[in-house]
Order: structure tokens, then sequence, then C-alpha cells
């Protein structure tokens, strides 16, 4: 079985990961911070409604890859590329 670590802010991007059992697999998915979002009640909303819509859209994908039929370096290919996905307008 493999694990999976994902950072999903960019404040954090660049700092080392917890400690995980085994060599886990790791990619960025970097997503805007909702709660630094300024503005009205109705935009922080939004902003958060924005971070839960992206992270959901790149974990559609992870779980789509077919895990069982490529290898490990073709499949960090696919980790890194899910997180370079252009965000998509609601």
């Amino acid at each position: 079985m493999t694990n999976f670590v994902f950072t999903v802010c960019a404040s954090v991007a660049a700092e080392a990961c917890p400690v995980s059992p085994g060599q886990p697999m790791t990619a960025h998915w970097g997503v805007p911070d909702p709660a630094a979002s300024r503005g009205t009640d109705a935009e922080k909303r939004l902003a958060f409604d924005d971070a839960c819509r992206m992270l959901s859209n790149h974990l559609s994908i992870f779980v789509s890859l077919p895990m069982a039929s490529i290898d490990k370096l073709t499949l960090q290919k696919h980790l890194d590329d899910i997180g370079r996905e252009e965000p998509k307008a609601g």
C-alpha cells in the first residue's frame, strides 16, 4: 500500500512534511487559504466554497487514476500535474 501526503496551502509548500510511515508519495496541491480572505461574510464564504471545490476536483482526478497499472514515476508525474491544474471558475 502506498501512502500519500498532499500539502495544500502555499505557506507550507516549502516546509518539511510530518514523518509518515513508509515512503509516502508527496505532491503540492496549493489552493488559496480561505481563512486569509477579506471582505464581506458572503465573500469569505465564497473563498471557502472555492477552496473546497478546488480540493474536490483534485481528489476526483486522484481517485480516477489507474493506480494498479501505472509505475511510481508516472504516478508521481500525475500527482504533480494535478497540483498544476488551473482552478476552474465555479
